[in-house]
């Protein structure tokens, strides 16, 4: 019991502190004892003007003794593109290494040739240690050093003078370690990579054929004995061209820090502030006054009339007919009552089954991002956000197939094996098949981000063993209940609908009701893009769990206001438009990131394009069916209650 206390305790701790980057770390800390082993490990290269992740030892880099091993991986990892691997690079606890040289590797043409594409696509090195990535020191264009936390260093750079390339082949590594009280070892609280291009040369015009012992020992006129390397020391840049000897060398620098061990990772969270907290706090702020202002224009406009007009239909049914003839001719809302809970006249099923799929990617959504906000899907676990996704996908598909099964059956439809089985295959099937055809792609390209076949046929029996027959589940359920009941009875004939005013008709209802949630939204969204796309950390989830909740309770409230007003028209045509018009935030979303694509400065790589906005389509297409699912589930309550409280000959 105490420890559920505690383990409850610390849960509401992380979500009240999400915006400081506190989490639930996960996993066990490790001591090392002085001269202990500290492994290095390397991830695939990324790039962001690619989004193509390479193999670390697909470019001539220096080899572990034996070959790279893999490292053990998760499906989320697989699936994100991560390939982690053994290094080279000999690392033991508070042992410094002065200019220790690594290997050296004599450029082929293609070798030279892959290498300098791969520096001018601007590719990171992406290292692990003690499951810490590690953090680029830099210099600023005034010369002041600067940390990035977030997308590893470059392998190299290319000048402005000339097109030529230059690959980094020193690196200082640095690492801070923490000496916790009680604990005989020391832990890794902190790791930075500070690359830099030298052309070594051996003392006494020494040639090193690579293989013998000798060049591991002699020293090179381009370091200093017992100094670490200091890059206003260094003359000739390493030039990347064919016959190229490019000896790799290393420092290792340890430095003792105060910072605890479960909080090494805030600095990475937050980029040592770099994204003020009041950024974060302006856009919470931002969609808090969008929702205040929709919810004050629905009870002054949407409650007043409503009750108005409830009181003088109720006492219009109170007259005699003789009053009836004497009054104004009947108008509004009222007159659709004998055809607003016809189904669908287009596609009835096709409904059931986009508001059920939104039902289950919403609700999955909201407990992944709950989860994340408290703690439990940590920075720590690489993939574990994408294996939370898909479990928390799968098991919503008993939610997908009730909702679906229940619209279905009032709206009286009889093929309902078919509903629950295109709800089951419709918009997994889309990403399933749009991922395969992206894997195979990338397959070609020999990237990282091409999951092996295992995992693929791992992700299937997911799909075809799990979350198929939890829908069918569901929707056993769904048809066994009752039949939804509705306040009126529908007429055999369909009441014409009067022409629409411009601004009456469905279609500019459609494509002006996702500005306002979108506008609830977007300052968030800038910083989910730049997470997605630009191998940045995000992880202030607090925030995104609240503007998920303003999203879709703005969503609701468009939609609804809406509604009443379409019912005013005496358009009783509602079910499509309130889906589509709550689904057209996905819309401004898409054309938001296509203005945003500019930032990624991307290649003219085609496959870059179709990664892009392959992915953008399937993310607009989950939030359409997301917000489309909500504005229609809260305009089927909305429609019944209105018309449950007048009185119908």
């Amino acid at each position: 019991m105490k420890s559920f206390a505690a383990k409850a305790s610390v849960a509401a701790m992380a979500f009240l502190r999400t915006c400081h980057g506190f989490y639930v770390p996960g996993v066990k800390p490790h001591e090392f004892l002085p001269g202990e082993e500290v492994p290095m490990k390397v991830n695939s290269l990324t790039s962001i003007h690619t989004q193509l992740p390479k193999d670390f030892y697909r470019l001539p880099f220096c080899r572990p003794t034996g070959g790279p091993k893999m490292a053990s991986e998760n499906l989320g990892e697989f699936l994100t593109g991560n390939k982690i691997q053994n290094s080279a690079y000999s690392i033991n606890m508070l042992r410094e290494v002065f200019c220790q040289v690594l290997c050296q590797v004599t450029l082929t043409p293609i070798e030279a040739k892959s290498l300098a594409t791969h520096i001018k696509y601007g590719y990171h090195n992406n290292w692990i240690i003690d499951n810490l990535p590690g953090a680029s020191v830099g210099l600023t264009g005034s010369g002041h050093h600067q940390t990035h936390y977030a997308g590893g260093f470059p392998i190299g750079f290319i000048t402005q003078d000339s097109p030529e390339a230059f690959v980094y082949n020193h690196v200082n590594i640095i690492l801070e370690y923490h000496n916790p009280e009680g604990k005989e070892g020391h832990r890794v609280v902190g790791f930075a990579v500070e690359p830099m291009s030298i052309n070594h040369r051996y003392a006494g015009g020494f040639q090193w054929d690579g293989m013998s012992s000798d060049g591991f020992t002699k020293p090179l006129d381009t370091c200093i004995a017992n100094q670490h390397l200091d890059r206003n020391n260094v003359g000739d840049f390493q030039r990347v061209r064919p016959g190229e000897n490019i000896i790799y060398t290393y420092d290792v620098v340890w430095r003792y820090s105060e910072t605890a061990w479960a909080s090494r990772w805030d600095v990475y969270l937050s980029e040592d502030h770099m994204v003020p907290a009041q950024v974060h706090w302006y856009s919470i702020t931002n969609s808090i006054l969008v929702v205040l202002f929709l919810s004050l224009l629905v009870v002054s406009i949407l409650v007043r009339n409503l009750r108005r007009d409830i009181a003088g239909y109720n006492a219009m049914a109170a007259l005699t007919d003789e009053e009836k003839e004497e009054e104004a001719e009947e108008s509004g809302w009222k007159l659709v009552h004998a055809d607003v809970f016809r189904p669908p006249q287009n596609w009835p099923m096709a409904y059931c089954i986009m508001v059920g799929s939104g039902a289950q990617i919403g609700v999955c959504g909201f407990v992944t991002i709950l989860l994340a906000a408290v703690g439990f899907l940590s920075p720590a676990r690489r993939g574990s956000l994408m294996t939370a996704v898909l479990v928390f996908y799968m098991l919503c598909g008993c939610l997908a197939g009730y909702v679906s099964s229940r619209l279905y059956k009032s709206f009286r439809g009889r093929q309902w094996q078919l509903c629950t089985l295109f709800t089951a295959t419709g918009f997994p099937g889309l990403c399933f098949f749009t991922f395969i055809f992206f894997n195979t792609i990338l397959a070609f390209f020999r990237s990282t981000a091409s999951v092996p076949f295992l995992d693929l046929v791992i992700v299937a029996a997911m799909w075809c063993c799990v979350s198929i027959p939890l829908v069918f589940l569901g929707a056993y359920f769904g048809y066994k209940a009752e039949t939804i009941s509705f306040p009126t009875v529908t007429s055999t004939i369909a009441r014409a609908i009067p022409e629409q005013t411009t601004f009456m008709k469905p279609i500019t209802g459609i494509c002006l009701a996702g500005m306002v949630p979108f506008a609830a939204a977007y300052v968030e969204l800038f910083f989910i893009m730049t997470s997605l796309w630009m191998d940045q950390f995000y992880y202030v989830f607090g925030f995104t769990l609240g503007v998920y909740v303003i999203l879709l309770i703005t969503v609701a409230e468009v939609t609804v206001l809406l509604c009443y007003y379409q019912l005013c028209a005496e358009n009783h045509r509602w079910w499509w438009f309130t889906f589509l018009s709550s689904g057209s935030v996905a819309g401004y979303t898409f054309i938001y990131s296509v203005f945003w694509f500019k930032s990624l400065e991307a290649s003219r790589m085609l496959i870059t394009y179709m990664l892009y906005f392959g992915y953008m389509f399937l993310i607009s297409s989950a939030l359409f069916l997301v917000t489309g699912s909500v504005g229609a589930l809260i305009s089927l309550w909305f429609v019944r209650k209105i018309f449950s409280t007048i009185k119908v000959d």
